[in-house]
Parts: structure tokens; C-alpha cells; sequence
């Protein structure tokens, strides 16, 4: 990719983030784990912390390396700022607006391949929806955490967008990531995954690239641990997850991951809400009306937003807009959900035939 072509990328970018109500503060390179290079880009809600855009060149490249983009690539951008100055250390220096108090920091990072651009006419409108979804999980106290509908908090993290191709000789696309038990305990139980994409499926995606993936691909390994098939462990090797056109209606055109009724859903809420909010959160809200939670439930935002509101009226949760809080009356059911998540993590336990293993049962 040309620096012009990466001034362009950056430029769209920029302008879809700020519809969305975030602001680009580091674009750089990397290297991907086939070894291919990257554009890596992250943001965070606006706000009045200073940006700082490196002008040095990038470092040879070497497995894994992440380097400052030339800031030729972004001249375009930084002129367009007017606060931006050159630093006495030789860096371009420019006060965008940032993430700010509220954000705690929160960040999104956004990783491409390097030749990744909108060359399909939906492929910008779905890159500036994913930005403005990520622009309200960013509010929430854990942006990266979920829940299972079985009853365990769970923290994705250390995903190597994009895809890589198989080298099994498999024509799939595979992501690496791992997703870690968040019960804010310091157990370290995680799963090492690998989500592997068939070419068949990656037809129906406009792009095999973060934006466009990231939301199916967490909801397939909430599908898997819901199974009892991802082992949460201390250590290990990377376990499977198939991302398979079972997934997704031709007929219906969308994602299905799970059939749930109205009861199933607001059992759901109210586990969100307790462990994202109550527990790992300190007390503050949560974003309810999450696509990939809709996704993953096989219903509307509309509709989880709906069933907060009645639970809300019963004192279990504080409603405000789209973001919910915990109660003190939720918090008193924490046996409740401690015992649901234990028995969670057990059935992705291995389960044996203990009189196999005693030597009693017929061969």
C-alpha cells in the first residue's frame, strides 16, 4: 500500500469514527501473524486528551513488530488540524479530541490488512455502524467482556486480526484470541481459541477483515462454550472453534446462534447486569441494547431493551437510555449467580465414566 493510499485509509477512517462519536489517536503499523503487514488504528470516545502521531519512519520489520506509520501517510490529516506543531523531540504533535475522563482510558483497536480498502459500497455504511457500536461499549466499566447465557463472564482479548489463511492445507481463514473467565477473582482460567471461518462462509461476509466479523466470530465461541466444548484451563493449546454456515440463514439472511424466549433473555439481562455492572463494574452501567447480544439471542435491541425496562420497574436493575446498573436488590442474589457460573464452568469440564475408569464396566 502507497502512503497516499494509507493517507486515504486513515482519512475515511477518521471521518467514519468522528460520525460515530469516537476520534483516531494512533495509526501505525504490523505485522500480522502470516507475516503480512497491517494498518493498525485506534480510537477512543471523544474527549480532551492530547494525541500524539509519530513522524519517524518505521522500524524493519520483524514477527509480531508494530512500528509508527511515516507521517507522510497522514500529512493530508494533520494539516487539516489546527493545533497541530512539531515537537522538540522531531514528532508531530496534534491536540484531537481523545478519550476523555469518563472513558477511563478505553480504547478500541482496529487492526486491517494492509491492502484493506472500501472498495464495495457497504462496506464504509458497516464500518461506520461498527464504530458507533463501539462507541457505546466503550461506556461500559469492561468493554470487553460479555456474558454466556449459561452463566459465566467471560473477557475477550489478544485477538490477531485479520484473518490468516490455514497452513493444514484447509482452505478456511483462521483468527487466533483467547477469552478469559471474568469473575473478578485472579484465577487465570482462559481458552486459547482459534475460530476458523470456511470459505464458504467467508462468501457471505463483505469483508474477512475486524469490523465486519469481530461480532459473529465472539458470538460462535459463546456458542461453543455453551456447548460445554472450550475447556477454560490455566494453560494450553489453542482449541478449536468451526465458524460454519449453520450459523447463518440464506433464507432469513442473518446470523442464528441460539433460539431463546422472553424468559431466557431477561435471565440473560439480568446476568449481564449483575457481573458487567455489580461485580466487575463497580456499579456502573452497561450497555443493554448491544447488537451482538441481540445477535447472539436471536432477537432485536428493541426488544432486550424492552424486557430491561420491566425488570428495571421490579428495582433489579437502574435504567438510563440504552445503559442499565445493578441494584443493591440484584446484588443479593450473588449466590445465585455464583452457583450458576460454577456450574457453567463445569460442563465445559472433560466428563468421565468413573466405573470405566475403576475397571467395572463391561468392555
Amino acid at each position: 500500500m502507497t502512503a497516499a493510499q494509507k493517507s486515504t485509509l486513515a482519512s475515511v477512517l477518521e471521518a467514519a469514527a468522528k460520525q460515530a462519536g469516537l476520534a483516531m489517536d494512533i495509526a501505525t503499523e504490523g505485522v500480522g501473524t502470516d507475516g503480512r503487514p497491517t494498518s493498525i488504528f485506534q480510537f477512543g470516545l471523544m474527549g480532551a486528551r492530547d494525541v500524539r502521531i509519530s513522524n519517524t519512519n518505521p522500524l524493519e520489520r520483524t514477527a509480531g513488530a508494530k512500528a509508527p506509520v511515516d507521517a507522510a501517510a497522514f500529512a493530508a490529516r494533520l494539516k487539516s488540524c489546527p493545533d497541530t506543531k512539531l515537537s522538540v523531540s522531531g514528532t508531530c504533535e496534534t491536540s484531537a479530541v481523545l478519550a476523555g475522563e469518563d472513558s477511563g482510558g478505553r480504547t478500541l483497536k482496529l487492526e486491517l490488512s494492509e491492502g484493506f480498502d472500501f472498495d464495495k459500497p457497504e462496506l464504509l455504511e458497516e464500518m461506520t455502524a461498527y464504530l458507533a457500536t463501539h462507541a457505546k461499549r466503550l461506556r461500559n466499566p469492561r468493554p470487553e467482556c460479555a456474558v454466556t447465557l449459561a452463566g459465566l463472564p467471560v473477557a475477550f482479548g489478544q485477538f490477531q486480526w485479520p484473518f490468516h489463511r490455514s497452513t493444514s492445507g484447509a482452505d478456511t481463514y483462521i483468527v487466533h484470541g483467547e477469552m478469559h473467565l471474568a469473575d473478578g477473582g485472579e484465577n487465570n482460567l482462559h481458552a486459547k481459541v482459534a475460530a476458523s471461518v470456511t470459505q464458504t462462509f467467508a462468501e457471505i461476509v463483505p469483508a474477512m477483515e475486524q469490523p465486519y466479523a469481530e461480532s459473529f466470530v465472539y458470538n460462535a465461541i459463546r456458542k461453543t462454550v455453551d456447548r460445554g466444548q472450550l475447556e477454560f484451563l490455566k494453560s494450553g493449546n489453542r482449541q478449536p472453534v468451526p465458524v460454519t454456515t449453520r450459523y447463518y440463514s440464506r433464507w432469513q439472511k442473518k446470523f442464528l446462534f441460539t433460539e431463546t424466549n422472553d424468559e431466557e433473555r431477561l435471565a440473560y439481562l439480568l446476568r449481564k447486569v449483575y457481573w458487567l455492572s455489580g461485580v466487575l463494574g463497580a456499579g456502573e452501567p452497561v450497555w443493554i441494547a448491544d447488537p451482538m447480544d441481540a445477535q447472539y439471542l436471536n432477537t432485536t435491541e428493541a426488544d432486550l431493551l424492552r424486557m430491561a425496562g420491566d425488570k428495571a420497574g421490579a428495582g433489579l436493575m437502574r435504567l438510563a437510555g440504552e445503559f442499565a446498573s445493578a441494584t443493591p436488590l440484584l446484588m443479593t442474589f450473588a449466590s445465585e449467580y455464583q452457583a450458576k457460573l460454577d456450574a457453567a464452568l463445569n460442563f465445559t469440564k472433560p466428563q468421565f465414566n468413573e466405573s470405566m475408569r475403576a475397571g467395572h464396566a463391561n468392555m
